[in-house]
């Protein structure tokens, strides 16, 4: 199986995806956009997993790569590559499926639960009732975002937060997008805090460092549940 992620930042990595796909003796590339715009091809990959970063999905005269990045994920879903996306990648996916993706009315940054919204659970299918399944309601999981997406047409709406309704989507059953990082590491989550913490100010959505950084089972947790997450999606 080979999978290739794209990062945006040096800061945002494939945290604990990386441990995952060596466990499954997969083959990870890493297109490091922020150093070099060269993207793969469709037929370099059988995953697409594209990670997290501070730029908005609307900001194509800032970033060359982010107008054929938009076109890549567009085709790798036609293709019926399985797609990820974390985040940025989350908006990324759901803007390459014809949704609108926006400045959202507050920030969300810290740890939050998750809920499905009413008869999610009791109509998921396939990979959709595998994200479901791994994630229960109430779960924590860590958030870093200013901007949020509408539905993409077509797509399972799987999970929201008290402040942001759309948090989670699959799209058939090779497609998913998450607002929030599961896979995120403690020392992941303390460098996007170097390198972001500018965005960190009081608020109700808005957690402090100490809140953010107490409690390093949280992470292992949502490490799991990505694992799990990853697990449900179709091998090659």
């Amino acid at each position: 199986m080979r999978i290739h992620v794209l990062r945006h930042v040096a800061f945002e990595g494939p945290g604990s995806i990386q441990a995952w796909a060596e466990s499954r003796g997969a083959q990870l590339a890493t297109a490091c956009l922020y150093e070099r715009p060269l993207l793969p091809s469709v037929g370099d990959f059988d995953w697409l997993i594209v990670m997290g970063g501070p730029m908005s999905v609307n900001d194509d005269h800032a970033y060359a790569w982010l107008a054929p990045e938009k076109k890549l994920i567009a085709d790798a879903v036609a293709a019926g590559r399985v797609v990820l996306g974390i985040c940025l990648g989350a908006q990324l996916v759901a803007g390459a499926l014809g949704a609108r993706v926006y400045a959202h009315r507050q920030k969300e940054i810290g740890w939050f639960p998750l809920e499905a919204p009413p008869r999610a659970r009791a109509s998921a299918t396939g990979v959709a009732a595998a994200v479901l399944r791994a994630v229960p309601d109430g779960a924590a999981a860590f958030q870093w975002h200013g901007d949020t997406f509408d539905l993409p047409p077509g797509a399972a709406h799987l999970l929201r937060t008290a402040a942001c309704e759309h948090q989670a989507f699959t799209f058939g059953d090779h497609v998913v997008g998450l607002q929030f990082h599961l896979e995120m590491t403690h020392p992941g989550a303390a460098a996007l805090v170097e390198n972001c913490g500018e965005e960190i100010k009081a608020g109700p959505t808005i957690q402090t460092v100490a809140e953010m950084l107490a409690d390093s089972g949280r992470f292992s947790a949502g490490n799991l549940m990505m694992g799990e997450i990853l697990d449900s999606l179709p091998r090659v």
